[in-house]
């Protein structure tokens, strides 16, 4: 099945991370078949049932990498150390070539990320309140 988000997202970037931005789409998309995908900001953004406002995650690339971001990153565990700081809330794990995505690291923190939908949908990227 074509995605003509993806096709657009792919023409649009230096080719040596086509296949690095490949292989975290086929992650992401893993995780949640039902993802929708949408560019905005330079990224391809994914988001659920139509929800484009509360996205969970992006992908786009750089000169020198393939790049996750996570849109209320500030909220997740990351207990490997891999979520860099971004703007605010924005957090992202960078990948400098296709042979160091894991489809599996993926899926951890896109399920991770979607684990706070309902909290950020909620309270924002306000801390959860420790007693």
């Amino acid at each position: 099945m074509s995605d003509s988000a993806l096709d657009t997202f792919t023409e649009g970037i230096d080719p040596d991370f086509v296949p690095a931005v490949l292989a975290l789409h086929r992650a992401v998309m893993a995780v949640r078949p039902d993802f929708e995908t949408r560019i905005s900001y330079k990224m391809l953004m994914y988001y659920l049932a139509g929800d484009i406002q509360h996205w969970i995650c992006a992908v786009n690339a750089s000169k020198n990498a393939a790049h996750l971001r996570f849109l209320y990153g500030v909220l997740m565990a990351d207990p490997r150390g891999l979520l860099r700081a971004g703007t605010g809330q924005l957090r992202t794990i960078d990948f400098a070539s296709l042979e160091e995505i894991d489809a599996e690291l993926v899926a951890e923190y896109v399920t991770e990320a979607l684990s706070k939908l309902d909290y950020f949908k909620e309270h924002g990227v306000e801390p959860p309140k420790t007693e």
